[in-house]
């Protein structure tokens, strides 16, 4: 099958998967609500996805037999995180649809790449500068100090970074982080930090969710806010333009978010692209006419893309594992998911199946919808506090 073959599948049919985190768990729950049976390949053996997947091929993301099996069985196969190779995305493209395509996640896994590539669509970025040796560091301009050193690939959720203020303190976090390539991105004065996310078709349609507001603690997602519709920023059609740009200029196909900082002075800058679903839209599992995930499986099988109308505002919480180690002692014990619940009837607990809670870990969010944004972040206030987390 052509990777652009715009065949449908019909429900009972097979999809794949890369990878068996929480993405891909939400993501079978509605591939398999649309009737699809779901194989996922990972190489752990009780994986948050392979707990709830019609089949779990247990190999690694290169696995040469592995992805045979998975390309035998599904006609069309996605991902659920950004570090799959690239060149197994490529592999399987030649027996199976596949999205996103291998060309834009290879661009999207190199931060100094993706950077490029963003600016290339006139989009623009924090000012910043490749590191591949000391001397990018010692050259690099003054502006680019106070500044944030990022390893280039497999960094996330805050690591792989470094805050540096001087160029000394850069070099010496370059050489932690044993010299792989890097940028240096300018420190800039933010205001607060946006998200738009968007799913496109094989045939060039495309749907975008509405702008999310996020807050991060330690570099970790903590809080996710979205108004709809009646959202009155003054960034909801850039950011959404952006996105789509972006999409475009890729030549993406599935379900991608576009991270942007907002500045004080108003600009708007892209920090980065994830090339999946993102945690900053799990809110419209509960909180839209139809949820990324579900997105994901429909441009899959080829079938049309849903309504990204947002019925209610929300609010999104997420659950590290910190809140397993609330009190003094620091032993591991049970959230209170009663108090949770009972803070509000229209919190909508989900957690992802991980075996062991550890600090910084994610392990499950809360959204909570209401009917006016003001009654859901009144009611997520005491849902964080029942949890034991800061308020939103």
């Amino acid at each position: 099958m052509s990777e652009l073959s715009r065949d449908p599948i019909a429900p009972g049919g097979w999809l794949g998967l890369l990878g068996g985190g929480q993405l891909g768990r939400m993501f079978c729950h509605a591939a398999q609500s649309l009737g699809y049976k779901v194989a996922v390949l990972d190489p752990a053996a009780d994986g948050p996805a392979a707990m709830v997947a019609d089949r779990h091929i247990q190999a690694a993301y290169d696995d040469a037999a592995g992805l045979a099996a998975l390309a035998e069985l599904c006609p069309a196969v996605t991902t659920e995180f950004e570090n799959v190779p690239a060149e197994s995305l490529r592999m399987l493209s030649t027996r199976c649809r596949v999205s996103p395509a291998a060309d834009a996640v290879a661009i999207v896994q190199d931060r100094i790449a993706e950077k490029t590539f963003i600016a290339a669509q006139g989009i623009a970025v924090a000012p910043h500068v490749a590191v591949r040796e000391e001397s990018d560091l010692r050259r690099a301009p003054d502006a680019l100090f106070p500044g944030i050193l990022k390893v280039a690939r497999l960094g996330y959720d805050g690591k792989g970074q470094a805050r540096v203020k001087t160029r000394d303190e850069a070099l010496a976090a370059f050489a932690q982080f044993k010299g792989v390539a890097c940028v240096l991105e300018a420190l800039l004065p933010l205001d607060h930090e946006i998200s738009v996310v968007l799913a496109r078709g094989f045939d060039g349609k495309d749907v975008a969710y509405p702008v999310s507001r996020n807050v991060h603690r330690d570099g970790i997602l903590a809080v996710s806010t979205v108004v709809g519709d009646t959202d009155p920023s003054p960034h909801r059609e850039a950011a959404t333009q952006a996105a789509r740009v972006i999409a475009r200029g890729l030549g993406y196909h599935g379900v991608l978010c576009v991270e942007f900082f907002v500045l004080q002075d108003g600009r708007l800058l892209v920090n980065e692209i994830a090339p999946r679903p993102h945690n900053s839209g799990h809110y419209s599992i509960d909180a839209c006419v139809t949820s990324q995930f579900e997105q994901q499986a429909r441009v899959m099988a080829c079938l049309p893309l849903g309504s990204t109308r947002v019925v209610a505002p929300s609010v999104m919480l997420n659950i590290l594992g910190d809140i397993w180690f609330a009190d003094d002692a620091g032993t591991a014990r049970e959230p209170d998911w009663a108090a949770a619940l009972a803070a509000s009837d229209s919190a909508k607990l989900h957690l992802y199946g991980k075996r062991e809670a550890r600090r910084g870990r994610k392990m499950g969010h809360v959204t909570i919808v209401g009917q006016s944004l003001a009654q859901a972040q009144a009611d997520a206030a005491r849902v964080a506090a029942a949890l034991g987390v800061p308020a939103p």
